[in-house]
């Protein structure tokens, strides 16, 4: 299979994974092949220890339709086990994940870019969740997490409404974190992405995991439950390397140990 014909097309960058949705002509929907050839990206980031983070994006100037509905139609649900749709929503890496928005991110595009860390559009990059038009309801996390991400009215109106809503006026929101000319939304994320990647792998991935998980922790136990985290990063190689390499005025050397 060549390179053009694969649906998910995987490269190395360095200490970045840059994962591009490969199906222009159907604006890069989402089908069950799909789904688990990135369900086995995610898993190849999270097991490298040469690997900090990763980058996903779309081929053809589109993000992501959302679901292949002519898929739909023949019964097929871009569902992973364990990890849900497009083989992240329900289970997003441990590592810090971007999201490199062009063109259209919509129902389940979006919902994979909210899955996302970090999100950099293009500024006619859309965002939508337009389930209810449909006769369907965004299931791949846009109810649960587009809440948390925005004041609930406006939420709500996003939701029931099912509009449109543009990348200037999402980073007016915060809901993106750069907002860039058209076609380079790949270049600023991969930018971010280096920044992010001089960073000690470990440390990377454990802050964001007490950031995600300590949300629903309680008030009383979360310095407590925290130190389960981060008292091994404390005693890492990494940590010894980055107290050297300042010491000794150097770039530390990573080993993710």
């Amino acid at each position: 299979m060549s390179r053009e014909e694969k649906p998910l097309i995987v490269e190395e960058r360095g200490r970045v994974l840059v994962l591009t949705l490969n199906r222009p002509h159907a604006k890069n929907a989402m089908s069950l092949q799909l789904s688990e050839e990135l369900a086995e990206a995610f898993e190849l980031l999270d097991t490298r220890k040469d690997l900090s983070l990763g980058v996903i994006t779309g081929a053809g100037g589109t993000f992501c339709a959302g679901m292949d509905l002519k898929g739909f139609a023949r019964g097929e649900i871009p569902i992973v086990p364990d990890r849900g749709f497009a083989g992240l929503v329900q289970r997003p890496p441990r590592k810090p994940l971007i999201a490199a928005v062009e063109g259209y991110a919509l129902g389940g595009g979006f919902e994979i870019a909210l899955a996302c860390d970090l999100i950099v559009a293009a500024e006619n990059a859309t965002f939508g969740l337009p389930e209810v038009k449909r006769g369907l309801t965004a299931n791949a996390g846009g109810l649960l997490r587009l809440p948390d991400r925005l004041p609930y009215h406006y939420a709500m109106e996003l939701v029931l409404t099912g509009r449109m809503l543009p990348a200037p006026e999402a980073g007016e929101l915060h809901l993106v974190n750069r907002v860039t000319e058209p076609g380079a939304a790949l270049d600023a994320a991969l930018e971010l992405a280096e920044e992010i990647a001089r960073n000690a792998p470990l440390a990377l991935a454990t802050s964001k995991q007490v950031m995600v998980e300590s949300v629903d922790w309680p008030v009383e136990e979360k310095f407590a439950r925290q130190h389960a985290f981060v008292d091994p990063i404390r005693k890492s190689n990494d940590a010894a390397e980055g107290a050297r390499a300042f010491v000794e005025k150097r770039v530390p050397v990573w080993t993710g140990s």
